[in-house]
């Protein structure tokens, strides 16, 4: 047996630990709860020498998963995590990945699959997963999630096969335990050996096609190929637990039982709630009842004939699901039992229990009214029953044309332009807020605050719809709302898509005097990171021209999550997937440019905002309103202060966001019919500082004023410049 060390860590830390002593070649990831730690923690690691995996921060994780896919293709060792509906958004790549017979290892933190929005652990994603061609362990343990990740690996090259590692989000993901890890690196790597590559796609002097257009009788040829390297895992993996007992001292199997060898009930359920029903088994054993509990730790292949070895004595079976296949009368971890004992000739009756849902706790006490439970019918365990008969009044009074018609701006249009009149700070302060005092944002957070700009100024009905992210986290809160208005929440990826669905049954309705005629300005809100993996559907939604606003609330990283680096966080930041180090000083690459981006999509209208600048903000907001209304798409983007992230004072924010308008990196300007409009000149109005003083303003960049980082400062600086010099270029010329 090879020596060990004890580690106290959770099962993201200990799958970041594996990564490293694996020695990936390639993480091509996006930030997802509850999984992200496991970049977070390897960054940290590359920050400090401790290993050279290229981590690559995809905008999305459909992308992130065509990152590894194009890696492992290339021959390297390629590692991926994710969760909930990161999977599911890229869950056509994966029958591409184990279609085409190329290994990598994605760790599976099991989250609540949306919508409604929840982050909490059950095992409705992985289920996904069944189907896609991919060996798939579940890990009860931390110290199962990082044996199987070595085991994984092993076994996904043996087999040309991608392997999933699951584990519960939250439950085995984030809580710590104590587990074993190898003292040495090379004994890891020594037990996973080279990776060897049949067909080298790099080998240019012997070029390979990959991935092939297929016909029949070839698709199922290769189907079957897939079914027959899935057999082989079955046949290679007692060999494999074997081997690895030998260096570990640790014995694995399939399936995991406690207290079946004479057990009479026997309760099935996978991950950390076996942990918990085994000690509920303890408590029913002194009682003298003869229980026990299983669970498996592979899916697939799934071992039905170890299943049904080990439950065909027992005189009652219940089996528990932390989700549900809808209409199929069970989860799918009851359905595959069930057919597994039916095939044997086990006739033994089955209760199906759903449980734990939404990462609904599971104690000692459930598992016990699990074991006494009498129904053979599929039973929902936990709910609260509703009121169905009970009234209950709005939270607020609806905001009417006659509450917002105030008419305090006068919006006339030009030749080639709008005009925007009144609009002063005094008479905006009339207008009904659309967003209700009650919210859970952090103090200092400009969300609301832009939020609040924005529509003081629009004086027709709003209907708003959110992106996820912080804005709507902190303001729909089940069962309450923030919004006075008409609100509807979809994911990152989706939402200007979404939006304009809505805008254009809208005018159908109304065409059909379904409801009154009328204009009604419809407000998309991203930030958070929205528009980086929501940008293919903002620009979509921009290039077929829906009346509609695009609002990015740009706070320069993926706040919601716990600030992993966004393609709009500024060059040189620190942030969780970011961070600071001997080999790393922060972000490495330059902020997006979001702004002139939907510029190029030819839009009716591009603004960006500060609330340093109200008026100018709420101007532009008239404008943006009136362009949605009556032409086509608009964009607004304000930068948005984030204190508990950025690390700057709460109480100061507005001068921060000043100040990074005052050094020209966030440069204030609108492109109106396709002229663009420079509306503040800081080095005009004798306003300019340099970035590092705006840098040097929050904790998140303030190493960056150090001399020894003196090369990014400049180069951040050079290019602040040489974007504001194009437009003053092109706000001094009409064609551009």
């Amino acid at each position: 047996m090879e020596t060990q060390e004890l580690e106290f860590a959770s099962g993201n830390e200990i799958a970041a630990i594996a990564v490293k002593q694996i020695g990936y070649d390639v993480m091509g990831y996006y930030p997802i709860t509850p999984s992200t730690q496991i970049a977070e923690n390897l960054d940290l690691m590359k920050a400090q020498g401790k290993t050279d995996i290229v981590m690559i921060a995809a905008e999305g994780e459909h992308s992130a998963a065509g990152i590894c896919y194009g890696a492992s293709v290339s021959g390297g060792r390629v590692f991926n995590a994710t969760s909930a509906n990161g999977l599911l958004y890229a869950l056509e790549q994966f029958p591409v990945q184990s279609g085409t017979r190329y290994p990598m290892v994605m760790n599976v933190a099991c989250r609540t699959v949306s919508g409604p929005l929840s982050i909490k652990g059950d095992h409705s994603d992985i289920m996904f997963l069944l189907n896609c061609g991919w060996p798939i362990f579940f890990a009860h343990s931390v110290q199962q999630v990082y044996d199987f990740n070595l085991i994984a690996l092993k076994l996904g090259e043996l087999v040309n096969l991608p392997v999933a590692v699951a584990f519960d989000g939250f439950f085995t993901s984030h809580q710590k335990r104590s587990c074993y890890r190898f003292s040495n690196d090379d004994v890891v790597r020594k037990y996973i050996g080279k990776k060897r590559e049949a067909y080298p796609l790099l080998d240019l002097e012997n070029p390979i096609t990959v991935g092939s257009y297929m016909n029949e009788p070839d698709l199922i040829n290769n189907r079957y190929q897939l079914h027959l390297a899935m057999g082989k895992v079955s046949k290679v993996l007692p060999e494999l637990f074997n081997e690895y007992e030998k260096i570990s001292g640790r014995k694995y199997k399939t399936w995991e039982t406690y207290c079946c060898e004479d057990a009479e009930t026997i309760l099935v359920l996978l991950g950390s709630s076996f942990d918990t029903a085994m000690v509920a088994v303890d408590h029913l054993r002194k009682q003298g009842e003869k229980v026990g509990v299983l669970t498996l730790t592979m899916l697939r292949p799934f071992p039905s004939k170890d299943i049904y070895e080990q439950l065909k004595e027992a005189k009652k079976i219940i089996i528990a699901d932390r989700q549900d296949s809808y209409g199929a009368i069970g989860g799918n971890l009851s359905i595959e039992i069930r057919a597994a004992l039916q095939k044997y000739g086990c006739t033994t009756k089955i209760s199906s229990i759903i449980y734990g849902l939404g990462g609904k706790d599971f104690y000692v006490e459930d598992a016990i009214k699990m074991f006494h439970s009498e129904n053979n019918k599929l039973v929902y365990y936990g709910t609260t029953p509703g009121i169905p008969d009970e009234h209950r009044e709005n939270f607020f009074n609806p905001l009417t044309s006659e509450k917002t018609k105030l008419g305090i701006t006068n919006v006339t249009k030009q030749e080639d332009s709008l005009n925007v009149s009144g609009a002063t700070i005094n008479a905006t302060t009339a207008m009904p807020k659309r967003i209700a005092p009650g919210h859970g944002a952090c103090p200092g957070c400009g969300i609301i605050v832009n939020l609040n700009l924005l529509m003081r100024v629009i004086e027709d009905p709003v209907v708003l719809l959110f992106q996820t992210g912080c804005g709507m986290i902190v303001t729909t809160a089940y069962p309450k709302t923030s919004f006075k208005v008409p609100y509807v929440h979809n994911l990152f990826q989706n939402g200007a898509a979404t939006l304009s669905g809505i805008v254009e049954v809208c005018h159908r309705k109304q065409e059909k005097g379904e409801i009154p005629k009328g204009d009604i300005v419809f407000i998309m809100v991203s930030g958070d990171g929205g528009m980086d993996i929501g940008m293919g559907s903002a620009l979509g939604t921009a290039l077929r021209g829906h009346k509609l606003i695009i609002f990015e609330y740009d706070n320069g990283g993926y706040m919601n999550t716990g600030y992993q680096l966004s393609y709009s966080t500024p060059k040189g930041a620190k942030s969780s997937t970011s961070h600071i180090g001997k080999e790393q000083f922060g972000k490495t690459f330059f902020h997006k440019d979001m702004a002139q981006i939907m510029a190029a999509a030819n839009i009716p209208y591009v603004a960006t905002v500060a609330e340093s600048n109200p008026v100018d903000f709420m101007k532009k907001a008239a404008k943006a309103a009136y362009y949605a209304k009556h032409h086509g798409t608009a964009y607004v983007k304000a930068l948005s202060s984030c204190p508990l992230n950025w690390n700057d004072n709460p109480a100061t924010e507005r001068k921060v966001i000043e100040a990074a308008v005052d050094c020209c990196y966030f440069p204030l300007y609108e492109v109106e019919q396709g002229k663009t409009k420079l509306n503040y000149n800081p080095k005009a109005s004798d306003k300019a500082i340099s970035v590092e003083k705006w840098l040097g303003m929050m904790g998140r960049t303030k190493h960056l004023i150090k001399e020894e980082y003196n090369d990014i400062v400049s180069e951040l600086q050079d290019e602040i410049d040489r974007r504001f010099q194009k437009l003053i270029v092109k706000s001094e010329n009409e064609y551009l």
